[in-house]
């Protein structure tokens, strides 16, 4: 069977259409793919993320890290945008000051200055001091406060002078303040309760002049906070006074027999009852209540 030419020629052409077809479609697709992209690229900012899990203490490297592209609404503060900004040399190199996951964006609070060691003045906010208080087992809470804890710190002391009555006040030197160290750990994936010596706040300059001129007078001890609770104390000192009971209530109870008692005109009502019958017998004499 022949096939003519002018078939052959036309099977020619649809063929050619064809494939024309197929790669203008696939030129679109790939225009709108890279337009999609370009879009997306064009609301993200890139942020540095750790490409492992990194443990406290260890020194940055370029294979540790990579980048990621986030919405910029949603890429933190104080994120790293340049892997070569936590990587320089050997000067320059950081650490990690706690642990973190992988995929977890390394923040400026999370690593070291360049060149950086871990010493806990790289952890101090800015414009607070540290200062430590000695501790007990009681003035500790047991050992349960830990690196990262929330506290307040109390100051229990005598007041009054010579021609004043001694009293004993605890008031508030400073609250809701961070426990940076305990002894000399300052590591805040610690979870294990310990008896320690001393621990170190992050208090205002103020309030360590007060901590320290308390530690002289008295004695200071903390409390610790739910991990969740910012409140402010209602109350910022307490004294004996505040400690009163409600003074007692004269005995009760229900009422007794009564008997009424005439005399002439005049009638008197005793009550029976036990509470009043202890009342007489304190008193000395019973009491006689007139009838209305």
């Amino acid at each position: 069977m022949q096939i003519s030419m002018r078939t052959i020629a036309t099977f020619a052409i649809a063929i050619f259409l064809g494939i024309v077809a197929v790669v203008l479609t696939r030129g679109y697709v790939s225009s709108v793919a890279q337009q999609g992209t370009a879009t997306a690229l064009a609301g993200s900012v890139p942020v540095v993320v750790a490409a492992q899990p990194l443990d406290r203490g260890v020194v940055l490297q370029p294979a540790m890290l990579k980048l990621v592209n986030l919405p910029a609404e949603a890429a933190p503060a104080n994120a790293f945008h340049n892997i070569a900004d936590l990587t320089g040399g050997k000067d320059q190199q950081r650490l990690a000051l706690r642990a973190m996951v992988a995929n977890e964006p390394v923040l400026a609070p999370n690593v070291s200055g360049p060149g950086g060691r871990l010493i806990l003045s790289g952890t101090i906010g800015a414009g607070l001091r540290a200062v430590s208080l000695r501790s007990t087992d009681v003035t500790g809470v047991g050992g349960f406060v830990l690196p990262g804890d929330r506290v307040d710190v109390l100051l229990t002391r005598a007041t009054g002078g010579a021609n004043e009555s001694i009293n004993t006040v605890t008031q508030v030197l400073a609250e809701n303040v961070r426990v940076l160290g305990v002894d000399q750990s300052d590591n805040y994936e610690s979870d294990k309760p310990v008896v320690s010596k001393s621990i170190t706040v992050e208090v205002t300059p103020e309030q360590a002049q007060s901590i320290s001129l308390g530690q002289s007078v008295g004695t200071v001890s903390l409390t610790l906070r739910h991990v969740a609770d910012d409140a402010p104390l209602s109350r910022k000192s307490t004294a004996v006074s505040d400690l009163a009971v409600n003074p007692r209530k004269p005995l009760g109870g229900p009422s007794g027999p009564q008997v009424r008692v005439f005399r002439g005109t005049e009638a008197s009502r005793f009550s029976m009852s036990v509470a009043n019958g202890l009342e007489r017998a304190a008193a000395g004499a019973p009491t006689a209540v007139k009838a209305p």
